[in-house]
């Protein structure tokens, strides 16, 4: 993870083995490791994504979809007044997948990519961590 000016600016997706356990940051990988774990289901952070107004109201309109739920492309776009080709671009460039959880956001037919590392595995692994995995069948 990286913080500026103490909030999250990026989840780093990587396998070093190193663990924050102090700080603002220890308190996000504490979080995580708890929704991981099943016994958390929304984030107490604070976060700040880089991005244009547009981006900003989409990663807010992301962390409005309750866990376990989710909304799709279309739902988005209808709802921020955009294209469903923009909420996707908007949820790749997302640089705090997890913690704005992209993961609940599906195409209409399909499941649409995930930003974060593994790919659509991952986010098939993340819905169905949060009990919205029949939606995906």
């Amino acid at each position: 993870m990286i913080e500026r000016d103490s909030a999250i600016v990026e989840l780093e997706w990587n396998d070093s083995g190193d663990v924050i356990t102090s700080g603002m940051l220890g308190d996000a990988v504490a979080q995580l490791l708890e929704y991981f774990e099943g016994r958390r289901q929304t984030f107490d952070l604070p976060l700040q994504p880089r991005g244009s107004d547009f981006q900003q109201k989409f990663y807010a309109a992301l962390c409005a979809i309750p866990f376990g739920e989710t909304r799709t492309y279309g739902d988005l776009a209808a709802d921020l007044g955009v294209s469903a080709q923009a909420i996707g671009q908007a949820c790749g460039a997302n640089p705090i997948a997890i913690l704005i959880p992209c993961h609940r956001v599906l195409g209409a037919t399909g499941l649409g990519g995930f930003s974060g590392a593994g790919g659509v595995e991952a986010k098939v692994e993340l819905l169905k961590l949060e009990g919205a995995a029949s939606l995906l069948i």
